[in-house]
């Protein structure tokens, strides 16, 4: 299992080639002049992009994330986390507890559409047309990447369209612009990675190593962009900054060369896709005893994730590397990594399942619906953890929120009967390491699966037949005919907890009603049974008081001068969220 480490450059690149101001070449550092020029040099230029973009985030130890943020306000999950984590809890339910709250996510995506801007400026010094090609398009999917979960987030945003020339452009604050305007370079930017990338046929990650863009992941982002800015803003077609257009008809296909050429295909077995199946912890984890394919973070499934690294011990400066998503979302217990309820065969265990700070606990409204519609599908039991009925609930250090389901997906993962606090240590260190709870989660995140790429594809031509039957059918489900509310349900219940519901809910227009179905259910707040309320008012009202925009930042606001304008909904302290309220 490749494990991928990525640093930053300790400096970004010269805003204007040496020879401008001098009649001389630079022989002694590095400028846009004469780099990149090796694949080394192009290397290190993306991996800078990269660790902005999916590690940053997490260097301050905050829930400042979009794949965070769009979990928790979704319908599917509640806030979680302990009665002082209450920065999750804002996010569900669609409030705010600090003024920072988001800036991590702020300031680690502006950083990479900075360095991406940086790198696009020279890439051109790359002589092997191939490796241009790949590596340009690996720039403009994460700068597109990174625009694209700003202004679902926080709706008009500045924009920063290219690197400064000079130092006179450099101190020019850039404008915040309509929301529309950012799609419209989302559009520009996945259009041209798209058409530009090469073909590299799925081969075990072997021609591009594990955690790279490749086309097809450029398409697949492309078709996703495309269908949030359709349904979100009512609009046939997704502009571009040329002044055309991408038409329903250009995406269906690039869905359909993805499902052609790229060689991506479905796993026979749904379980094989998440890190509880790995071939460590299948050795005494009874429901996944039957694999024939156990989990690898390189299957052909997967079209872009998250690489993380393993780490032994806690580390002040490396542990945003790891996995924290994990650890954020695995189970609170008062023992913490020491508790009986994770190991092997104790009162209440939830083995395989571990430590972590109780985010997202499963919305048992969403359980429900999906038993009632689907009581044979077989993904319910792969994605959702039902705890056992004599799990203690007195000792669960004031986790909030809880509602005794829990989701596998990418949960903390413990092997050995329990003893090692995840999966990861004994496969790199051998049987009998423990690794640390917070930092040996070395698990990949997959951001793009091949079974979105179906049902997006069904969605855009209204037909079950193309894609979303193919889904249903691994699923060990009977064939259906299209509509809508089939769709809705199929990605509800094949993508759950990855990240999509709080974008297809807003998209679909159907945000609000679903929020309010949240309220009521059974909860555990510090071991003490009660019921899911809605906090600062109901939930469809903040959702419609704000359509589903996230509060800028007040730090960014402050520093504008007043030229970055807070969202509506957010005016002064309106949407503050203080602690939990009966």
């Amino acid at each position: 299992m490749k494990k991928i480490i990525v640093y930053g450059l300790s400096a970004l690149f010269a805003l204007t080639s040496c020879d401008k101001f001098l009649d001389s070449e630079n022989y002694t550092g590095k400028d846009s002049g004469n780099f990149p020029k090796t694949e080394t040099d192009v290397n290190q230029m993306i991996a800078a992009v990269y660790e902005a973009s999916f590690y940053e985030p997490f260097r301050n130890n905050d829930v400042g994330q979009y794949f965070t943020y769009s979990n928790l306000a979704s319908d599917d999950m509640y806030g979680g986390g302990g009665s002082d984590d209450k920065a999750t809890q804002a996010l569900d339910h669609f409030l705010y507890a600090n003024n920072e709250q988001m800036n991590s996510l702020w300031s680690a995506a502006y950083s990479a559409i900075a360095r991406a801007n940086n790198a696009l400026a020279s890439i051109d010094n790359v002589a092997d047309e191939n490796l241009r090609n790949q590596s340009k398009g690996e720039l403009l999917f994460m700068r597109a990447f990174n625009y694209f979960d700003l202004t679902k987030c926080f709706g008009s945003v500045p924009m920063v369209a290219k690197a400064p020339e000079n130092l006179a452009e450099a101190e020019v604050s850039p404008e915040q612009v309509d929301s529309k305007v950012v799609f419209a370079k989302i559009a520009t930017d996945l259009k041209e990675a798209w058409e530009i990338m090469p073909e590299y046929k799925y081969d075990h990650w072997t021609t591009l190593s594990y955690g790279k863009v490749s086309k097809w992941a450029a398409g697949a982002l492309l078709a996703r962009a495309f269908l949030f800015y359709t349904g979100f803003f009512g609009e046939a077609s997704m502009p571009t900054e040329e002044g055309d257009a991408i038409t329903a008809d250009y995406v269906k296909g690039v869905l359909d060369d993805i499902v052609t050429k790229s060689g991506h295909g479905l796993l026979d077995d749904y379980r094989s896709l998440w890190p509880y199946s790995n071939e460590i912890t299948k050795k005494d984890y009874s429901y996944v005893s039957d694999l024939a394919e156990t989990w690898s973070e390189g299957n052909k499934e997967v079209l872009f994730a998250i690489s993380y690294t393993y780490l032994a011990e806690w580390s002040g400066t490396q542990l945003h590397q790891t996995n924290q998503y994990a650890l954020f979302f695995g189970i609170r217990n008062g023992n913490w990594d020491g508790s009986d309820s994770y190991k092997l065969g104790k009162p209440g265990s939830t083995y395989p399942f571990g430590t972590g700070w109780g985010s997202g606990p499963v919305s048992p409204n969403f359980y429900d619906e999906w038993k009632t519609a689907e009581p044979n599908d077989k993904r319910r039991e792969a994605s959702v953890l039902e705890f056992p009925d004599d799990y203690d609930w007195s000792n669960t250090s004031n986790w909030m929120e809880a509602t005794g389901l829990h989701q596998k997906k990418f949960c903390a993962v413990r092997s050995n009967g329990g003893d090692a606090y995840s999966f990861c240590a004994p496969l790199f260190s051998g049987d009998g390491a423990t690794g640390h709870f917070q930092a040996s989660h070395c698990q990949s995140l997959p951001l793009i699966r091949y079974a979105d790429v179906l049902l997006m594809r069904s969605e855009l031509y209204q037909d079950a037949n193309k894609g979303m039957n193919e889904v249903r059918a691994r699923a060990g489900l009977s064939a259906v005919g299209y509509s809508d509310t089939a769709l809705r349900n199929e990605r509800r219940w094949e993508l759950a907890f990855e990240g999509y519901r709080w974008d297809d809910m807003r998209r679909w227009g159907i945000a609000a009603e679903c929020l309010d179905k949240q309220v009521g259910g059974v909860i555990h707040n510090d071991g003490v049974k009660t019921t899911m309320k809605a906090q600062g008012g109901s939930y469809s009202s903040r959702y419609n008081a704000t359509k589903g925009y996230y509060r800028i930042p007040q730090a960014q606001v402050d520093l504008s001068n007043g030229s970055i304008k807070q969202n509506a909904g957010w005016d002064g302290t309106t949407g503050y969220y203080a602690q939990w309220q009966e």
